[in-house]
């Protein structure tokens, strides 16, 4: 089995920034394919971006694009996602989810493990 645990997150001024991690425990010897999610009230879980196994990142999500990045620690077992020139709107629910899978998807239900979720709210 696999667990997911997520930190950072928290409050934060219009155009600052944070970090988030999702580091892995359990049966990763094999590496794990993670996607990151975020989810505002009221709407629905949208992606951000993933990294496959061996490092590459698929397309972010147009919201993220020049402000996100995902990279990998593989010795950590850890995926971060550093955001950048934060937005109001960035508040949400953010969520890693990985899977065993070569590649990485865009689609919730291609994840198996999940991380608990950590808030991340940004001041106007």
């Amino acid at each position: 089995q696999v667990q997911l645990v997520q930190s950072g997150g928290g409050l934060v001024q219009a155009g600052g920034s944070l970090r988030l991690s999702c580091a892995a425990y359990g049966r990763t010897s094999s590496g794990l394919a993670t996607a990151w999610f975020r989810q505002a009230s009221g709407k629905e879980r949208e992606f951000v971006g993933a990294i496959t196994r061996t490092g590459n990142t698929a397309p972010y999500g147009d919201f993220a694009k020049g402000r996100f990045t995902i990279s990998r620690d593989n010795a950590q077992n850890t995926v971060y996602l550093e955001m950048n020139s934060l937005k109001p709107e960035d508040t949400a629910v953010y969520y890693c989810a990985a899977s065993r899978s070569t590649g990485v998807s865009d689609n919730v239900y291609d994840y198996e493990y999940w991380g608990q979720g950590t808030q991340v709210t940004v001041a106007s």
